[in-house]
């Protein structure tokens, strides 16, 4: 795969951590650290430390029959009835004859807990979160002495590590311990070590579906369901540690104290049994144990924050100083939700998004799910799975343009699995070529619709998921220009996914190729007759994904030169869809008829699909339907919509796309006052952490400075008026480029471009601004011209490029 341009940007601000008064809580106050793989919450108690641990594969179940075989039986009469007699009501309950099982649900791994034989009352409490070297601290003061602990999970090592110090001779005792919510047992392993065992239940109902057996586990040796091992281990200076036989180890009088954790699952991937032997868990759990303490603390420290850094540090962002900047970060995000401004808070808000998404999403490791990796429930809210209408490719908005493309590389092989449960699915249900995924999707790769015949169809039978997963492989290629990535991993997806829909359209009334049954997930409509209904043809977000789909099939085929009859017969199809309608009301329509919503405020915008995070509407070339989304987002705005975190979010980044600017930084602060908690967390009313939020607030926040949709780049597209003052470095732009921005007075002062690909670009500044000179890294004037209110700049491969501005 192709990896994104590794320029480090010197973070020059102190602004970058987040630091509290007092220990957590509550889960939702801890502070989290992961390397893709090993997850922990860090409450930073002071009398006991608990760090409630996650690993990314331990899920319930195992591979299981998503068939339902009378599916395909039903879907004639389900047309007939949307498409001859519009009853759409029928349809409605038809369609839950079309489900299957429910997914699975992805599980927390334990806790490790250490309890503190201090003596005194703590003093100067510090707990602390340095987004730049991915440290999480505590610094407290008992009686006269300082004590200390730094924790990280290293990606490099894959390994936990906690550090405990003091400044104080011997002044260390505590226990630690392993536990679970699932059956398990810990054991000592000699003085220093103990291992904890355990197995996760054979089935997990959602949170949402009630039933009296709703977490099942199975016993004995040939019992179904995950098991795991985690083991920790401590390396005490100046102290003495011993091991009791229930698992727990206790240490006395130290002056250093360094715990490494393990842990391993018996996964084998997502269509075999999870049986590997505990031999085999043991095994990996001490030989990473074992590689990891030879090196030593400090080596180990070392190359967790130089593999970090490498990521992180590719990007700066400055949006002036704050008067809160020196208060605590729950101090802060109370000021601002009662109406301070602190634009420094949205810049931290900003990298940690991507500091979220470093620690969930690592080359090797499972997606970053509805929680990230960190979820310490058996029945977590939605199962923590990945649920692909919006919240897992939202999770992935902000990897290319904000320069973390490995951390995509997850997803794509989540896409890739999904492409072979999902090719059973389309022949099961649909009788169709091809591949196809509906909205919900677990470890096991279920592509099929779920609802076990009772959910709701406007979301459980949304049949698109698989369409639009394939956005984010075309963008990869966008960004990068990867034509191996294209031909060998991207394409041959995207074409299945497109041999489905092929299969699948079906001819309307007025001769259009619409896609029936649809739904406009999750939102339903009033019929004619007054009564509710999400089950039509040819729903605006349904057609859009299409249309996407083999625009982008048809451009990779002319790119590889490959495939020119099946870019044809996908060109033919496209002059067939259904074009986007506006509605009665001047309104983009959500259906392809006028209905009324139901809900007009709903929290899913996805009629506005085309025009983010698609690219089908944008002001130049499609001006009424450019005028009618923004129309559609005010209506729902003005019924109460971006009520949840992800979903404000989104309506961040389609006021960006709109180049409204001030519209969107509103919708950030609302943002933090309603859906953020002191950790930064994301929330989904009440209280349920989804870190979609965080991640979709990071993407919009980088549309707001840098666009590279519609064959241009637009610099400062959306800058609000507050942000009088700054710079962003190291964002990507569609086409190769990565992109330094500085600001004054809302114009550009410098722009700096470093091209990976050789090509033309048209570039597009605030209010018409012309560079005065174009150079490139050896000082030489570069020729440029004008096109349509644009700077026409040809630009090469390797070449750095720097614009200046009066």
């Amino acid at each position: 795969m192709h990896q994104a341009q590794t320029v480090r940007v010197q973070q020059d601000k102190p602004s970058l951590k987040l630091w509290y008064r007092q220990p957590a809580a509550q889960w939702l106050e801890a502070l989290p650290v992961g390397n893709g793989h090993l997850g922990a919450m860090i409450h930073g108690g002071i009398s006991e430390e608990v760090l409630q641990l996650n690993e990314d594969t331990l899920w319930s179940g195992e591979p299981y029959d998503t068939d339902n075989l009378d599916a395909i039986t039903h879907l004639p009469e389900l047309r007939r009835l949307i498409l001859e007699e519009r009853n759409y009501v029928a349809a409605q309950k038809l369609t839950r004859r079309m489900q299957g099982p429910y997914n699975e649900s992805y599980q927390p791994l334990g806790n490790l807990r250490l309890r503190f034989m201090h003596q005194g009352e703590a003093q100067a409490y510090q707990r602390a979160l340095d987004l730049d070297t991915a440290l999480a601290t505590v610094h407290y003061k008992a009686g006269d002495i300082l004590f200390s602990r730094e924790i990280f999970s290293s990606a490099a090592d894959d390994l936990l590590v906690v550090r405990l110090t003091s400044d104080t001779s011997h002044a260390l005792s505590l226990t630690a311990h392993l536990e679970s919510v699932h059956p398990f047992t810990c054991i000592p392993n000699g003085s220093h070590t103990i291992r904890m065992t355990g197995h996760c239940p054979r089935h997990v109902d959602p949170d949402y579906f009630p039933t009296a057996d709703s977490i099942i586990y199975d016993h004995g040796e040939d019992s179904h369901g995950m098991r795991f091992e985690t083991q920790l281990q401590a390396i005490v200076e100046g102290g003495r540690i011993t091991a009791d036989e229930d698992g727990t180890l206790r240490v006395e009088n130290a002056h250093t104290v360094t715990f490494f954790l393990s842990a391993a699952t018996s996964y084998r991937g997502f269509a075999s049994r999870p049986d590997l032997p505990a031999h085999a868990l043991e095994q990996s759990c001490t030989t990473r144990l074992a590689e990891g303490i030879s090196k030593g603390y400090n080596i180990l420290r070392e190359a967790h924050i130089s593999d970090y850094q490498r990521l992180f540090q590719r990007v700066a962002l400055d949006l002036g100083t704050s008067e809160g900047e020196e208060l605590p970060t729950d101090e802060r995000l109370a000021a601002v939700q009662k109406g301070a401004r602190d634009d420094a808070l949205l810049a931290l808000f900003f990298q940690y998004g991507r500091y979220l998404l470093i620690a969930s999403s690592r080359p090797g490791t499972q997606p970053a799910n509805l929680q990230g990796i960190w979820n310490d429930q058996i029945r977590p809210a939605w199962s923590s799975n990945w649920t692909i209408n919006i919240n897992t490719q939202m999770n992935y908005w902000l990897a290319e343009v904000c320069n973390l493309a490995e951390c995509h590389s997850p997803l794509f092989d989540l896409i890739e699995d999904a492409s072979v449960s999902g090719e059973r699915i389309a022949q099961v249900y649909y009788g169709c070529r091809g591949w196809v995924a509906h909205h919900n999707m677990d470890l096991w790769r279920n592509a099929a619709p779920v609802g076990n015949g009772v959910g709701d169809p406007q979301w459980a039978n949304w049949n698109m998921g698989g369409a639009w997963l394939c956005q984010h492989l075309w963008e990869h290629y966008a960004f990068s220009g990867d034509r191996l990535f294209l031909s060998q991993r991207a394409y041959p997806i995207m074409k299945k996914a497109a041999q489905f829909l092929l299969d699948f359209l079906v001819e309307d009334k007025q001769g259009h190729l619409t896609i029936c049954p649809s739904t406009s997930p999750e939102n339903l409509f009033i019929t004619a007759s007054g009564e509710r209904a999400g089950v039509g043809a040819g729903s605006t977000m349904d057609i859009a994904i299409i249309h996407e789909l083999f625009t982008h099939c048809i451009a990779a085929s002319q790119a590889l030169d490959i495939d020119q009859e099946f870019a044809h017969e996908l060109t033919e199809t496209l002059a067939l869809l259904p074009q986007p309608a506006i509605g009665r009301h001047g309104q983009l329509q959500e259906w392809n008829e006028d209905f009324e919503e139901h809900e007009p405020g709903h929290r899913h915008m996805s009629h506005l699909y085309g025009l983010y995070p698609g690219e089908q509407i944008t002001s130049e070339q499609t001006p009424e339907l450019f005028q009618a989304a923004r129309k559609s987002l005010e209506h729902r705005l003005v019924h109460g919509g971006g009520g949840t975190g992800w979903s404000r979010s989104w309506v961040v980044a389609l006021w960006a796309r709109l180049g409204e600017g001030d519209l969107a930084y509103e919708h950030l602060i609302e943002l933090l006052k309603g859906s953020i908690v002191t950790n930064l967390f994301d929330l989904h009313p009440p209280l349920i952490f989804q870190i979609d939020g965080n991640f979709g607030a990071t993407a919009a926040i980088a549309e707001m400075l840098v666009q590279s949709h519609a064959d241009e780049l637009a610099i400062l597209p959306a800058l609000p008026h507050t942000w009088n003052e700054g710079y962003v470095r190291g964002l990507r732009a569609r086409g190769g480029l990565e992109v330094d921005v500085e600001w004054s007075n809302g114009l550009a002062t410098s722009v700096i471009l470093r091209a990976s690909q050789s090509r033309h670009f048209l570039l597009r500044f605030p209010q018409q601004q012309r560079p005065i000179a174009i150079k490139n890294q050896s000082g030489q004037q570069i020729p440029w011209s004008s096109e349509h209110d644009r700077v026409a700049l040809a630009m090469q491969n390797g070449m750095t490029y720097t614009l200046s501005f009066r």
